[in-house]
């Protein structure tokens, strides 16, 4: 007999989603484990290589009789997942709902518009209007920064610029403060003010707001209409190729 023959088969770890088999790694979440294999599910607060957060609560899959967050799930052999049902979709458009009204998201007049996570969601999801009464919340802007802006208006409270600052860039500028619907972003600074922190323009915390509550000054519409990444491609497109490096590319790079 062969030493070819000898040799055991290697048995593969997998999860099923929507009927469809996906391999996945041990440690890997079923976020990991479907973004790997290119299958979308819709998020907001999560990015590969941060620690998952599980705030949006838009990628909720249900496993057998019960609902779980895919981005903080582990992968377990046999998961029988699903994920892009009516019930499951139109739970998230209800989320992403009210987002938009928590917040002050006037797309035709925001620069963000066409490179937005939460509006590109929106169309993914078919959410043609917010249903709900907008809450017109009075959220602080802050400027004091030479050369980046906050604006509170559009924060969706992701955590994402909490995480990438703390975990990538190693300066924990940003912090959440206060419960439902007080939690707001914070600086940690003396004065709360960007200006008093060290957050610079090549830090991965200062490009990775999927809403635009954090803008770099001075390069407002650069990028016209139509030529915009949400312009181009699905947000499920999108969503498959983001990963986290260790630190953010410069346009002239």
């Amino acid at each position: 007999m062969s030493a070819d023959t000898k040799q055991n088969p290697i048995t593969q770890n997998t999860i099923t989603i929507d009927g469809q088999e996906i391999p996945f790694l041990a440690g890997q979440t079923i976020m990991d484990a479907a973004l790997a294999a290119g299958v979308y599910i819709p998020h907001l607060c999560h990015r590969q290589g941060l620690t998952p957060h599980g705030s949006c609560k838009l990628c909720v899959v249900d496993i057998a009789s019960r609902s779980a967050s895919a981005c903080t799930m582990p992968a377990v052999a046999g998961q029988q997942i699903s994920n892009n049902t009516p019930a499951l979709n139109e739970a998230r458009k209800t989320i992403t709902q009210m987002l938009f009204i928590e917040g002050n998201h006037i797309c035709p007049s925001c620069e963000k518009c066409g490179d937005c996570t939460l509006q590109a969601m929106a169309y993914h999801l078919g959410m043609l209007g917010g249903h709900f009464p907008q809450f017109f919340q009075r959220r602080e802007v802050d400027a004091s920064h030479p050369t980046i802006m906050l604006d509170r208006d559009r924060c969706i409270l992701c955590e994402l610029c909490v995480r990438a600052s703390r975990e990538v860039d190693g300066k924990d500028v940003f912090a959440i403060a206060g419960r439902g619907i007080n939690a707001h972003l914070v600086v940690n600074s003396v004065r709360g003010k960007l200006v008093d922190s060290d957050l610079e323009t090549s830090d991965m915390a200062a490009h990775i707001c999927p809403v635009g509550a954090i803008l770099i000054k001075e390069h407002g519409y650069e990028v016209p209409i139509g030529q915009r990444t949400f312009d181009l491609h699905q947000v499920s497109e999108v969503g498959l190729e983001k990963t986290i490096l260790t630190k953010v590319r410069q346009p002239d790079e």
